[in-house]
């Protein structure tokens, strides 16, 4: 729709196609009729026949004008110029053309405001003012009052004229600016896409490789010293049979503890709705299923949980499972606290628990703290960790919502 009014590569808007070629049109059914009838009714008035044909020669130059015309205003050439100032002249004769003639000279003044500026538009209107004044002099039959009348009616139609193309060139201009916007908008959308997509795969990348040293730290571990309980084991069987079996007895329970452990990791890679379960409920059954006879866990709900995204759920999911593992593994504690507090803006999830703590600068250097930043700074949330050496450790995240 926005083409009929809008100035467009140098093309000029729908409407005034239309608009030009319906009133040259008019215009040479109405030179034609008037014609006929002088020849019917006067034959050999030579000064009307002249007139005629010259109003219809200039309509003639009028057409033949029109397709080369310029519209764009960006440093027009000069034969583009030049193009406009004879169009422009040789509309002059069509003047008295009626409402046909009026419009295509208000075509003409259009693009002389586009190609010329302004000026050229005013000095325009000055001259067909004048014109007007000069052909009711002409008229024995008018008063002056008529005569000044006529040009004051001519001079405000063509700053109506004038009125109306300044705004379709303002329309025009603010359409071309946010077709461009919205351009930059579209291609900045797909870099961010991009971006983000390689991000996510760089994350789950570091992630994985995150998982799998602290795993092979963990289980590969426990496999080594169990190795050598059973080494040592297959040593003192007949020269120390005791021993021997206190060396199975160790290995066995290092074997629980692993076992303990690699149920730990598979739950750290659990998804976030396995068996139906989200929001606090999930959270809950992630806390219960770290619990054992050295470190007890709880768990607590404060304010209702709002209506979160299922990628914000994750990340306070993973908040906690970090939390957790970290306690269990590091910091010796006998109890740890889960919490959220909740509001309709945001999630706080903390984990706090009463163990060693942490050397002071120690949580600036761990890969799983620094995974875990980076998934809260995707979603616009904090995150931030206390406790000195001997004091406990609490990890606090925000998950705006």
């Amino acid at each position: 729709m926005t083409r009929w009014v809008r100035f467009s590569d140098g093309r000029p808007p729908a409407v005034f196609n239309v608009i030009f070629w319906g009133s040259a049109g008019l215009l040479a059914l109405s030179f034609f009729a008037q014609v006929q009838a002088v020849q019917q009714a006067a034959a050999g008035r030579l000064l009307v026949y002249q007139l005629y044909y010259g109003m219809g020669l200039a309509l003639l130059v009028v057409a033949a004008l029109w397709p080369f015309l310029s519209w764009r205003s960006e440093a027009p050439a000069l034969r583009h110029k030049a193009v406009s100032v004879v169009f422009l002249i040789a509309t002059l004769p069509l003047w008295s053309g009626g409402i046909s003639g009026t419009l295509i000279v208000g075509l003409a003044m259009a693009n002389a405001l586009v190609i010329l500026g302004l000026r050229g538009v005013v000095g325009y209107t000055g001259v067909v003012g004048l014109l007007a004044f000069v052909i009711s002099l002409l008229n024995p039959g008018r008063s002056v009052i008529g005569m000044i009348a006529d040009s004051v009616v001519v001079v405000l139609l063509c700053l109506l004229i004038i009125a109306i193309v300044v705004a379709m060139l303002e329309f025009s201009r603010q359409a071309e600016e946010t077709r461009r916007v919205l351009a930059e908008l579209e291609q900045a959308h797909a870099e961010l896409e991009r971006h983000a997509s390689r991000s996510r795969e760089l994350a789950i990348a570091e992630e994985r490789a995150r998982m799998s040293r602290d795993m092979h730290d963990s289980v590969g571990h426990y496999l080594t010293v169990i190795n050598m309980s059973l080494q040592n084991a297959q040593r003192y069987r007949t020269v120390r049979p005791d021993s021997a079996w206190e060396e199975v007895k160790q290995a066995q329970t290092l074997t629980l503890e692993a076992l303990t452990d690699t149920r730990r990791w598979v739950r750290a890679l659990k998804p976030l709705r396995m068996d139906g379960l989200t929001g606090p409920a999930a959270l809950r059954a992630l806390v219960e299923s770290f619990g054992s006879a050295d470190t007890g866990v709880s768990f607590r709900l404060i304010g209702a949980w709002p209506d979160v995204d299922e990628n914000r759920e994750l990340v306070c999911y993973r908040v906690v499972q970090e939390g957790l593992t970290n306690a269990m593994r590091h910091s010796g504690a006998r109890h740890v606290e889960v919490a959220l507090d909740c509001t309709a803006e945001r999630v706080e999830v903390r984990v706090s628990d009463d163990g060693t703590g942490a050397a002071p600068g120690a949580t600036a250097h761990g890969f799983g703290l620094r995974g875990l930043r980076d998934r809260l700074r995707g979603v616009g949330g904090e995150l931030d960790v206390s406790g000195d050496s001997g004091s406990g450790f609490t990890l606090r995240a925000t998950v705006p919502v």
